[in-house]
């Protein structure tokens, strides 16, 4: 059988600005490349988190106009963080997080477009 890795997960976005602020003020992660359409028709957005190879692909579509349906928004990524506390208090102060679970020492944040993103103290993930 080939070997298969992780490469990347997509979402799109409404207001790829917005998203791209987002993600580098609540992650840290940042642009590492990107693939604009020659007509101009979809910006497609890599972020990476300078330390793996999986990236964040944001496609943003010209001609979208109406909000993403999620449905049940029973997907999301997750990210660990070294440092918990200071995530959550970054989190708090920008109004993102959307769920808590204390008992299970996680919480989710929203991005703009309404994706859930799990963060998970790096500790549990070992």
């Amino acid at each position: 059988m080939p070997e298969f890795k992780f490469n990347h997960n997509n979402i799109n976005v409404l207001d790829l600005e917005k998203s791209l602020d987002f993600y580098k003020s609540a992650l840290g992660l940042v642009e590492v490349r990107r693939h604009n359409a020659a007509d101009g028709s979809f910006v497609l957005v890599y972020l990476g988190d300078g330390t793996g190879g999986h990236r964040l692909e944001l496609t943003w579509l010209r001609d979208r106009k109406e909000p993403y349906n999620l449905g049940e928004n029973e997907f999301h990524l997750a990210f660990t963080t070294d440092d918990f506390d200071a995530a959550h208090e970054l989190h708090s102060q920008m109004g993102c997080i959307c769920y808590e679970n204390p008992g299970m020492g996680i919480y989710f944040i929203a991005d703009p477009d309404n994706y859930w993103l799990e963060v998970v103290p790096e500790k549990r993930m070992r």
